[in-house]
């Protein structure tokens, strides 16, 4: 299995206060100006590692037969952890997300398990991008948070394999939104899906590649 990495949760939330301390700065660096995440924002996300962490430390493995309600739960964490909304309307959310899930033509969960399976013999780089274009392009796996859902769902499959989680930060910002911002706007089971989202996967695969250097957001690795 090889080594398995924990996340160092401090160094995340301190990276992510510093996004968005500077995200005037990074608007000023998009074609599409972005809205600063609030505070609510960040510690929804902040949840989300922890939850990824916890996953890592239980050898919970998100894309086995069974476990799609964990992908399910890193949704509601991101988007209704600290919200200020009944639980009624969490519930109701979550079921309209449910369903959209599990039914969706062409980009619900059960494609993206297709997609694996035809990709699994790819390495981690390309895998982890590739998954995140998927979940990008419509039509996409959630109705909400795809961004952040995605960017969580990276985060264990190169921890998984003993690599630094992605965090969004100032620097990885432009690289991360520009392309981002085109893949959501192209669709699956059309000639986007064989010409162009492969194109933006290369270019998420190296940019994940790029962000090894910084160790700050592991704690240790076990065996």
């Amino acid at each position: 299995m090889g080594n398995i990495a924990r996340l160092n949760i401090d160094a995340i939330r301190s990276c992510l206060k510093d996004t968005q301390g500077n995200f005037k700065h990074i608007n000023a660096s998009l074609t599409v100006k972005r809205t600063a995440p609030s505070d609510e924002v960040i510690e929804n996300l902040v949840a989300g590692y922890k939850k990824i962490d916890s996953y890592l430390k239980n050898g919970t493995k998100l894309f086995e037969i069974g476990s799609s309600e964990c992908l399910l739960e890193l949704n509601q964490i991101v988007l209704y952890q600290h919200a200020d909304i009944s639980k009624e309307e969490q519930a109701y959310q979550f079921e309209a997300t449910k369903a959209h899930f599990y039914k969706a033509k062409h980009g619900g969960i059960g494609q993206l398990m297709e997609w694996l399976e035809f990709h699994k013999n790819s390495n981690v780089w390309m895998q982890t991008a590739g998954i995140f274009t998927h979940i990008l392009s419509q039509p996409q796996l959630f109705l909400e948070g795809n961004h952040r859902t995605g960017s969580l769902i990276m985060s264990y499959l190169l921890a998984k394999s003993g690599h630094c989680p992605f965090v969004l930060s100032y620097e990885n910002a432009k690289h991360f939104f520009e392309p981002a911002e085109l893949i959501k706007k192209r669709r699956k089971k059309t000639l986007d899906e064989f010409l162009y989202l492969p194109k933006q996967t290369r270019k998420f695969a190296k940019l994940l590649k790029s962000e090894q250097k910084d160790r700050r957001y592991l704690i240790k690795n076990l065996v």
